[in-house]
């Protein structure tokens, strides 16, 4: 445990943040401010990335993204674009969002001052680091998530909510982006995996490894869970450096109904339905347009890579 007095602390957060966790983190303000700790404002999506990696560069010790999991993943890709950012720099969450998948699976308190507190004593742990590389705008790009990523179905509802309608009626927006997502012809992502694997449902043969691996939506865990308190990836370990791979081959209505009791009620997924992989490296690819998103925001489109950094990220948690 380091000595928090001697750290050097940047929040980043959205002051137009609503709801109580982000009124409770207003009134922290005071206190955060006291010491050596300095507050950045963001005023547009891709300004808590900059703001990160401007923040290596000045020499803060912690990083904190406050906010939900988009804000979270906006500071880590931030981190990696510093040079050696994620050698010195230490990345903490404080969770104002609605969903904070991450917060969750690292057992970080839903309350602004106990996280804070949490933030405050600096115990880091080491947890691995996934990226994908995929071509847009004309080059490849890399990007890192932190949690998790999908392909298909999920990616494509994200790409349908509009700012709009989620300002409007909140994270209804995207069930209302699902229906729509669901009435769309699906198209076929394919898994390529090599090296590795993990069990596979029984919904389809269980090919060995190295085969492809296909289906209508393709979900990939870093850590256990997915939208919330969902056990997606019930075998997925922070520090082994592998990626688990769910593959659901089907999503229509009566695949839904399907998942549905155990997804709801005891939320796991049947494992007969779906088929899994787990492994350090691996391509999607599609041969329609398929999308693909990154910790719930929308990345880019198919084909990518997915690899991991074992326990390259330092994270400050419990």
């Amino acid at each position: 445990m380091r000595n928090h007095f001697a750290v050097r602390i940047c929040v980043i957060f959205n002051p137009a943040a609503r709801g109580d966790k982000a009124r409770h983190f207003r009134r922290l303000l005071g206190d955060m401010a006291a010491g050596d700790c300095a507050f950045k404002a963001t005023a547009a999506a891709g300004d808590a990335r900059r703001l990160a990696a401007e923040s290596v560069a000045e020499g803060f010790d912690l990083i904190v993204a406050a906010g939900g999991d988009g804000t979270v993943n906006e500071v880590l890709n931030g981190l990696g674009d510093a040079p050696n950012g994620f050698e010195k720099t230490r990345l903490g969450v404080l969770p104002l969002g609605t969903v904070n998948v991450l917060a969750r699976e690292l057992k970080i308190p839903a309350q602004p001052e106990r996280a804070w507190e949490i933030l405050r004593r600096g115990h880091e742990i080491k947890m691995d680091l996934p990226r994908v590389e995929f071509f847009a705008n004309g080059k490849t790009e890399r990007r890192y998530f932190i949690q998790l990523a999908g392909a298909g179905f999920d990616a494509r509802a994200i790409e349908l909510a509009s700012w709009k309608l989620k300002r409007k009626i909140g994270p209804l927006a995207y069930v209302v982006a699902g229906l729509k997502a669901l009435r769309e012809r699906k198209p076929k992502i394919t898994v390529r995996a090599s090296g590795e694997s993990a069990a596979r449902g029984e919904a389809r043969p269980a090919n060995p490894v190295g085969e492809n691996f296909s289906g209508e939506l393709v979900l990939i865990g870093n850590g256990k869970f997915y939208g919330g308190s969902f056990s997606v990836f019930p075998g997925a370990d922070l520090r082994d450096g592998r990626l688990d791979v769910c593959v659901f081959p089907k999503v229509n209505l009566p695949a839904l109904l399907r998942y549905a009791p155990n997804f709801l009620f005891r939320r796991t997924l049947p494992e007969k339905l779906v088929g899994r992989i787990r492994a350090g490296k691996f391509e999607l690819i599609s041969e329609t347009p398929a999308a693909f998103e990154l910790d719930g925001e929308w990345a880019g489109h198919l084909p990518a890579t997915f690899s991991v950094e074992r326990e390259k990220l330092r994270v400050v948690a419990p």
